[in-house]
């Protein structure tokens, strides 16, 4: 059979790929660095839990997540890639396509897959124990974008590899894909205020702080809605998307009825989460609707 592979990469896309790394930690460094700015100078919502434990416990489990990783997976994602491309595996080894098209269609793709295995998530109990780490932070602001428990995060990784694998997608569309999915996390989890006129427009496209905050609402109704990770199509197009949480962004509740003790924001008690039944979240919105109106 006549194997027909992806045109050659421009120097562009092979610079990409050569210094992933160094690009993914500018992005890092330099968006993380302009949203704590951001938040400073104008803040959407008063925190109300101390900042040094949360951020400490934040970038703690996101430290243990980046060594737990490091240590199980023998490749990384862009190396599986180029292994992939060598050997000529995956559906996007095997069409002729010009470089931008695969890596367009690469990135839909992955956004796509993290909007649906956000929503099972949600949906299938048992991931719910784990995904629910990230939703017990009592406030939003940058570090909650890293507050995710490391089975969750070996649950994305192997779910990204198997993408990888069976698309053969480019290594640049990872490149691109990953560097703009950390810029993404910063900004839409951070605790920032802008004209809400620009929240229209760009969410129009795309997920914004907005959006994605009535995500971490405590209302049940609105804790389901806005998966989007990237784009914010997904959510219209499904009928996930919620325009604004039912008290405002001032007065809404952040986290889980469940999980309000300050406890919860330390590192041991973010890692037992899992394994603490609580049975709130599935409680209805009946009974969330009337604990939040006695808290308002």
């Amino acid at each position: 059979m006549l194997r027909v592979t992806l045109p050659k990469t421009t120097a562009m896309l092979q610079y990409l790929e050569t210094h992933a790394s160094t690009i993914y930690a500018i992005a890092f460094t330099g968006v993380m660095i302009s949203v704590v700015f951001w938040e400073v100078q104008a803040p959407r919502r008063q925190p109300i839990c101390s900042h040094w434990v949360r951020w400490l416990s934040n970038f703690g489990v996101y430290v243990l997540n980046t060594f737990i990783l490091h240590l199980l997976l023998p490749v990384s994602a862009i190396a599986l890639a180029a292994i992939m491309a060598a050997h000529g595996w995956g559906v996007f080894n095997n069409i002729s396509a010009p470089a931008p098209v695969a890596i367009a269609s690469s990135i839909l793709v992955l956004d796509g897959l993290h909007y649906l295995k956000h929503v099972v998530l949600h949906k299938v109990p048992l991931f719910w124990r784990f995904h629910r780490m990230h939703h017990t932070d009592l406030d939003f602001d940058f570090t909650t974008g890293i507050r995710f428990h490391p089975f969750e995060s070996i649950m994305s990784a192997v779910i990204t590899m198997a993408a990888i694998a069976t698309l053969g997608i480019p290594a640049a569309a990872i490149v691109i894909f990953e560097t703009s999915l950390v810029v993404v996390t910063f900004i839409v989890h951070g605790n920032v205020r802008y004209p809400l006129s620009l929240d229209g427009v760009f969410r129009t496209l795309l997920v914004t702080p907005d959006m994605h905050r009535i995500h971490h609402s405590a209302r049940v109704s609105e804790t389901d809605s806005n998966y989007g990770v990237i784009f914010s199509w997904w959510d219209r197009l499904f009928g996930t998307h919620v325009a604004q949480p039912h008290n405002g962004h001032e007065g809404m509740t952040v986290g889980l009825l469940e999980f309000r003790d300050s406890k919860h924001q330390a590192l041991p008690w973010m890692l037992a989460c899992p394994f603490l039944d609580t049975a709130m979240h599935q409680a209805g919105t009946e009974q969330e609707d009337v604990t939040l109106k006695m808290q308002d």
